[in-house]
């Protein structure tokens, strides 16, 4: 199965040249300031896209889809939105959630140790891939000023369920891919730094 990987793409889903896959998944930060209208074009993008399956998390840009919760899931039609939950897709367990350590006052923020130990503690342990916004910690995670950003309870979660892919973005210059024997890791973000700027192709995994 090639599953393609994206995140962070801010309103610019249009500049991407998106690889052909069986599964694409989106791991938050699809529009620029959180709007409900931000959504249409993006729904419209993702239903001209060839992959027969897709799936999406919001991120911490994506204020509808805490504010607005039912009205931001309606107008996505075209991808299977998690948030919190798991599916079944192309034959595998996919868990998907947006949340991330306390960032600025954006969406889904809570604090690090026990708020956020219990929301990782739902990540179910047969997890096949889990896509969070946020990296774990240590886990390509560092921003522009080398500081780590992610998060000690996601990466001692991973540890224990070992997903075969954790998909995740937020921390735009740490766009990568990690192996370490059990689980392959990917800061799937794309964000263009200018409007002009060249935007990476998202990244693919064979699974």
């Amino acid at each position: 199965m090639k599953v393609v990987c994206i995140s962070d793409t801010h309103g610019s889903h249009r500049r991407l040249a998106v690889p052909p896959g069986d599964l694409l998944i989106h791991a938050g930060d699809v529009t620029v300031d959180g709007y409900l209208d931000e959504l249409d074009d993006f729904n419209q993008w993702l239903g001209s896209l060839p992959h027969p399956n897709k799936v999406l998390i919001a991120g911490n840009h994506d204020f509808c889809f805490q504010e607005q919760a039912s009205r931001a899931r309606a107008r996505i039609t075209n991808a299977r939105y998690l948030e919190d939950d798991s599916a079944i897709v192309a034959g595998v367990k996919i868990y998907g959630s947006p949340w991330q350590p306390y960032f600025g006052g954006w969406a889904f923020n809570l604090r690090r140790s026990e708020p956020l130990a219990a929301v990782w503690a739902k990540i179910p342990d047969d997890a096949d891939i889990l896509v969070t916004h946020s990296p774990p910690e240590g886990i390509l995670d560092r921003n522009r000023w080398g500081e780590p950003c992610g998060c000690r309870d996601l990466l001692a979660r991973v540890r224990e369920v070992r997903p075969r892919l954790h998909i995740f973005g937020h921390i735009h210059e740490a766009a990568g891919l990690f192996h370490d024997g059990a689980t392959t890791f990917v800061n799937a973000s794309q964000p263009p730094r200018h409007a002009t700027a060249a935007i990476p192709e998202p990244m693919v995994v064979e699974l």
